[in-house]
């Protein structure tokens, strides 16, 4: 008998046994003289037939279920069970419109294409759209965070488009078959001018964020306004205040845009700082309120956040090492490190200049001129163009005299060097005449609101301001 045989009758004798113990009927019989209470022996024969048993019904069924004679696993038994959906709400069962809208926000990189193909939409839907009039113009160039929304209804086919085609202006396109209907819906503005204050707190960006002022407006109060008075690195205390003046644009209760900073002021140290926006020749900049600029006509460190390596004075070469004048100071930066203008120039020289390497000189008139040495590259000038102050002139190196990578820079007055640390440099010239007069009239609401707000401030925090010159 072969193998399976023998398997086949083992399995066989097996069903045999466990159907005579399931189904024997036993009658108990008491031996006489029983008292009602078992001995130990009889205790040990129970406890060892019940353990048989127990063994016998979880094995049999393990052999007999787990394969067919033919060792093929048997089937599954799957149920079918039928689950309710939730019910679709009247206007979706109608079709009618406005049930299905999704928005979507254009990210970096997307199109318009890449929209529609994402949403499983026809090609051809796409060029019908487009060819409407100021359609292609305004949904080929579309920046990052543009709303765009698609009216998807069940049977996935587009039945409506709209986009903002400006502020105030909503286009939505219908689709009808081959037809295409347009519609313009008005969206009102509102414009308000607010003053936002607070205090620097752990962080200037992170409390003014939270307050609702814009990365742009923080950066404008930090690099154009008080960069001159202010160094936001050493100077600022947590409990320092700001006040700051924009004109915010809201649309349907949602805040869509803040303009640049009209008026503002920084308390450091107990001193006020401020500053007011006016365009003077077409170009905005900040003025005190008796329209003075605050804008030097240099600055001091043409790298910023840079290390003075060496002073004005006499000194050893670290190259010729000799004992000579040093005609400028050096500041100690990364090679690529950018170099900005001084201040407002003609660009008077760019080439390689001896033991400087590559130089940069510029002409600020009224006699100033400023040298730039042992540049590794230049920026984007040339010789007699005009620059504005912060223009990026070149980039830090080691070309020349040099022993590692820094920026040697000259102040020179008439030709005669001067010391950059500790000249006084030439006040910037302030309104007069009819551009003062037009400033006043252009800022005096700006400095009326932050002068309400900071007396409100000052009288809680039980100190009050430095008043300004009135305007």
């Amino acid at each position: 008998m072969g193998k399976s045989g023998i398997d086949k009758a083992r399995r066989a004798r097996l069903d045999i046994l466990r159907e005579a113990a399931l189904h024997r009927h036993v009658a108990a019989r008491l031996p006489e003289g029983f008292n009602g209470r078992w001995t130990r022996r009889q205790w040990a024969h129970v406890s060892l037939f019940a353990t048989l048993a127990a063994l016998v019904a979880a094995i049999v069924p393990g052999f007999s279920d787990s394969r067919h004679a033919d060792g093929i696993a048997p089937a599954q038994a799957r149920t079918t069970l039928a689950l309710s959906l939730p019910p679709l709400s009247v206007a979706k069962l109608r079709g009618h419109a406005g049930d299905s809208w999704q928005i979507v926000h254009v990210e970096r990189g997307q199109t318009l294409g890449s929209l529609f193909e994402d949403m499983d939409l026809p090609a051809a839907t796409m060029h019908q759209l487009l060819e409407q009039p100021g359609a292609k113009q305004a949904l080929t160039r579309m920046k990052p965070g543009t709303e765009l929304a698609f009216d998807l209804p069940v049977d996935g086919k587009l039945r409506a488009f709209r986009f903002d085609r400006d502020e105030t202006h909503r286009v939505e396109y219908t689709f009808d078959g081959d037809k295409l209907t347009e519609k313009v819906i008005e969206r009102p503005t509102e414009s308000r001018t607010v003053v936002i204050s607070g205090t620097v707190g752990k962080s200037l960006f992170h409390s003014a964020r939270k307050l609702g002022l814009s990365g742009g407006a923080i950066n404008t109060l930090t690099d154009d306004i008080f960069k001159y008075d202010i160094d936001f690195n050493e100077d600022v205390a947590s409990n320092d205040r700001f006040s700051v003046v924009v004109e915010q644009t809201w649309r349907d209760g949602e805040l869509i845009r803040t303009g640049p900073v009209q008026a503002a002021t920084f308390t450091v140290g107990g001193k006020l700082h401020s500053g007011f926006r006016f365009e003077r020749n077409g170009k905005a900049e900040y003025f005190t309120a008796d329209g003075r600029p605050l804008k030097k006509s240099f600055i001091r460190m043409p790298i910023p956040y840079a290390r003075l390596t060496s002073s004005f004075g006499s000194r050893r070469h670290p190259v010729l090492g000799t004992v000579r004048q040093h005609k400028g100071v050096d500041y100690g930066a990364s090679t690529g490190t950018p170099i900005m203008a001084a201040g407002d120039a003609r660009v008077q020289f760019v080439g390689w200049k001896g033991g400087y390497g590559r130089a940069v000189i510029l002409d600020h008139g009224r006699g100033y001129t400023t040298l730039y040495g042992h540049m590794s590259r230049f920026g984007e000038i040339k010789q007699g163009q005009k620059i504005p102050q912060g223009k990026v002139i070149g980039y830090v190196g080691m070309t020349g005299l040099a022993t590692g990578p820094h920026l040697h820079y000259e102040f020179r007055i008439n030709g005669v060097h001067r010391n950059p640390l500790s000249i006084t440099m030439p006040p910037p010239e302030p309104l007069n005449g009819a551009a003062l007069a037009q400033f006043r009239s252009q800022t005096s609401n700006a400095l009326a609101r932050i002068q309400s707000v900071e007396k409100v401030i000052y009288a809680d925090a039980g100190a009050p301001p430095k008043k300004n010159k009135k305007a």
